[in-house]
């Protein structure tokens, strides 16, 4: 894709979200839910947060996407998630998986390792836990343990040849968090750049990152629609940067999430040199 035909789709699903209102539900982090929620619907769409593995089933055959966080890790989770992912790819539903603290428990291991089967359409976490995820599902050699807890101790830098590794064993899009942000497809390799530190004084940016990337997968590709959420975030989180303490940024990137338009996300676009032929979305 040229710069054009990407910023042409950028603004492209911006539009579209906010013309077809489109419904992602989560299953996601007990403790982020209301931020996850805000921010689907401060983009223009629509949020429902479930638990219970029957209604999963029956929600994937009629949402346009779905977005899995591994999050709070509860025990029926070892029977909701497998079959939430199994009903979704029966239905052609495109979903979003954010492997939240991989490695913790035995738990999280053993249900994303029933995950791989389903292909998820966007991966999206740090970068410590994009590395565990490739060395869980065997596509980058493990040298080491999986990585522990929700910080990431790794550069997002040294994450790409496990994110390119996932982006072409799904066939889909990868996105990796952190303070420059690295998407792909496995054929295009995107660096974003923005947000605020404060995003690291909140709790559940990167939740609600993911629930936003499945509100725009349902409008537009998985690397578009993990672009678009990114260069979103990003934008917004730098706008906000002005309010230096967290509760006044948390409440400031909803308004400026909220605000943007369609040609702030599509306008700042430029290529950098910092990884090679890679583009960066900045202000």
């Amino acid at each position: 894709m040229t710069e054009q035909e990407i910023s042409s789709a950028l603004a492209r699903a911006v539009n579209e979200v906010r013309e077809k209102n489109p419904m992602a539900p989560s299953i996601t982090n007990t403790v982020t839910q209301d931020f996850v929620a805000n921010a689907q619907l401060a983009v223009g769409g629509s949020a429902a947060m479930l638990y219970l593995a029957d209604e999963c089933e029956s929600i994937a055959k009629i949402a346009p996407a779905f977005y899995i966080n591994m999050g709070t890790a509860m025990p029926f989770y070892a029977e909701t998630l497998p079959r939430t992912a199994k009903a979704l790819t029966a239905n052609n539903t495109p979903w979003v998986l954010d492997p939240v603290g991989i490695g913790l428990s035995s738990l999280r291991t053993d249900i994303l390792k029933q995950l791989k089967i389903f292909k998820p359409t966007i991966i999206r976490g740090n970068a410590s836990e994009i590395i565990a995820l490739a060395k869980l599902w065997d596509l980058i050699e493990d040298s080491g343990g999986l990585v522990h807890g929700v910080e990431s101790t790794e550069k997002v830098s040294s994450a790409k040849p496990a994110a390119l590794a996932l982006a072409k064993f799904t066939g889909n899009a990868v996105a990796v968090s952190g303070e420059e942000d690295f998407i792909t497809d496995g054929k295009e390799e995107i660096l974003c750049a923005g947000g605020s530190e404060l995003f690291t004084k909140i709790t559940g940016s990167g939740c609600a990152l993911g629930g936003v990337m499945a509100i725009y997968l349902a409008v537009a590709t998985p690397f578009i629609a993990a672009l678009t959420a990114t260069t979103m975030f990003n934008l917004a989180g730098t706008k906000a940067a002005e309010f230096d303490a967290p509760a006044s940024f948390k409440v400031n990137f909803l308004d400026n999430l909220y605000k943007l338009t369609a040609e702030e996300v599509a306008g700042n676009f430029r290529v950098v040199g910092s990884f090679e032929n890679m583009f960066d979305f900045s202000l």
